[in-house]
Parts: C-alpha cells; structure tokens; sequence
C-alpha cells in the first residue's frame, strides 16, 4: 500500500470539512424557512374531525361534573358500528358517570351487552350514560358509591347481579387526580386519597367481581402514560397508575388457569371531566397539545380499545398487557 502523507490527510479533512458546512448552511436556510411557517395543526384521522387547543379556560370543581364542561366531550361515537361483540354479556364499569367510562358503557351496549354504572356522587352525569345505554336498546343500573370503600365494592357487584343476572366484564375505571407543584405540598391526606380510590379501589372492585366471573370473563382496567413515563406534577397519580400496571400483569396471570383475561388500557391525554377538575384553567385551555397529535384523545377514540380487549371474539388470546393510546408520544 503507498504511503499517503500527512498532507493529504489535511486535504481530505478540509474537504470533509467543507462538506459539513454546505450541509448545514442547506438545513440553515430550512431552519430559517420553517420558523416562519405556521404552527403545525392537530393531526386528524378519526371519522369526524376533534376538538384541538385552545379550549376554554374553565377549571372545575371536584370530582368534575362532565355536563358543566363548556366544551361537551364525544363519545356517542356515531361512526361506530356494532356486531353483537359482547352480546347477551354484563358489564360492570366504575367512573361510567362521564369520560371515558361514559364512552364504554355506549359501545358496550352497542355491542350487545347490558351495563352498570358505578360512580361517587355526579348523579346527573350517571343519568345522562343510563340513557345513553338504554338508547342503544340494553339495560342499565346506575350505582353510587366510594370504590375505596370494599363494602360498596361488594354491593356494587351484588347489585349488579341481582339486576342484570350476572357479572362477565369488570371495567375498573374510576380515578382519583390532583396535581402538586412542590413535592412538599404532597400532603398524607392527598396522597392516601389517590392512593385508596386508583389502587384500593380496583382491588376491591376486582376481589368482589372475581368470585362470579365465569372463564371467557374479562377485566380492563385503565391505567395511564404516567404511569409508563411519569409525570413531574402527578407523583402519586403516576405511582397508581405504574402500580394498576403491574396489578394487572399479575392478576392475568393469577387467572389464566381459570380462564379470565385481565387487561389495560394506558391512554394519554383524553378531554375528560377529569383534567379540568385538577389543572387551572389556562393550563386546560392546552390540554393535550404538547403530545405529537397536537389535541388530547376524545373518550369515542379511546372507547372502542375496551371492547377490543373485553371481546373474547377480539382477544381471547391477550391477557397481561397494557395498551398504550397516547397520541404518537414515544417520550423523545
């Protein structure tokens, strides 16, 4: 091999060098271009178009009644289709009132199975899911109560069967979220709060379900992108939810043997009563933008994730997973 001179190396570098440079002054120019350019808007792929930053700036009152929401969630879904999934089933759903669980409840029903509506106190919400539900033609309880508290846990369930006949889907569902901004200001109170209604209460619900459930049953919970991330202002909201994770792992595979599927969903942002009843109104009026779809999720978009997982006809082979929906966040 002839040897080559340290000249040439120079020249070679230099080169490289220029190179560099003529590929940065392009991206320059791009950089220059593109931070004149408008915001980039809301990604939009649904069968009707969703709301998008800015809301209006309201912050509720908790728990959060959804029919004072200026700006109503959807979640009647009206594109959806259903095909007797859950046919001839019962399921029983905590935090139905409103989000989320109201958007269940419906598609549920659409798909063929009665429902009972668990929820603490926001009887005109739970009211408004009761007619929802009847008016895709099934049945529908409304059942008020602390989910922290077991005894109610076991009414709910006894009611539900009682009512309905028996008990084949478990949705826990409810949550407990308000922020801090000092871990300081954690209080024990606040902490135990969070704590007795996201975890205590899905053990509770889970426990007294589980006893009447045949195999082909199935239990979902919801769980949350905090808790696969975190989140800096939801410390022990996060801790509940990483915590839902792992109850939900491990209980499927507790059940495997008698033929019950436990699974969850882990949404991201979704415009629920919930978020306006934690964050101050100038956050709220931002809620979900900052995630790749530029908008939160509406509790129709994440509602049909329920079915898939609660339909053995969908996921009879599923069971000990977590189902992220966030909005294209990977966490970069």
């Amino acid at each position: 091999m002839p040897a080559v001179s340290s000249t040439n190396f120079k020249r070679a570098a230099d080169a490289t060098a220029r190179k560099e440079r003529a590929v940065q002054r392009t991206i320059d120019r791009t950089d220059k271009r593109n931070g004149k350019a408008k915001k980039s808007k809301a990604m939009q792929a649904g069968a009707r178009e969703y709301p998008a930053p800015p809301f209006p700036k309201q912050h509720l009152k908790k728990p959060g009644v959804e029919a004072d929401l200026k700006l109503a969630p959807m979640y009647d879904a009206p594109h959806y289709k259903g095909s007797e999934k859950l046919l001839g089933k019962v399921a029983l759903i905590t935090g139905a009132d409103s989000g989320i669980g109201r958007a269940v409840a419906v598609l549920f029903a659409r798909e063929g199975a009665d429902v009972a509506v668990a929820y603490l106190n926001e009887h005109e919400d739970a009211e408004e899911t009761r007619r929802a539900v009847e008016a895709e033609g099934r049945n529908c309880i409304t059942i008020a109560g602390d989910v922290s508290d077991p005894r109610f846990c076991k009414r709910a369930v006894d009611m539900t069967i009682s009512r309905l006949g028996k008990i084949d889907i478990l949705v826990n569902n409810a949550a407990f979220q308000e922020h801090v901004n000092k871990f300081e200001d954690l209080s024990d109170a606040h902490f135990d709060l969070t704590l007795k209604t996201n975890l205590y209460g899905y053990f509770y619900m889970a426990k007294a379900a589980v006893p009447h459930m045949k195999r082909g049953s199935a239990i979902v919970m919801t769980g949350s992108v905090t808790g696969l991330m975190g989140n800096s202002h939801l410390l022990d909201y996060s801790l509940t939810k990483g915590g839902i994770h792992a109850f939900t792992r491990s209980l499927a595979t507790h059940l495997v043997d008698r033929g019950i599927r436990v699974n969850a969903v882990a949404p991201g942002p979704v415009w629920t009563p919930l978020n306006p009843a934690d964050k101050d109104a100038k956050m709220v009026s931002q809620f979900g933008g900052d995630v790749p779809m530029k908008r939160p999720a509406q509790p129709e978009e994440i509602a049909p994730a329920y079915v898939f997982l609660a339909a053995p006809s969908c996921s009879s082979y599923i069971t000990g997973e977590i189902l992220p929906i966030i909005g294209g966040y990977s966490g970069g």
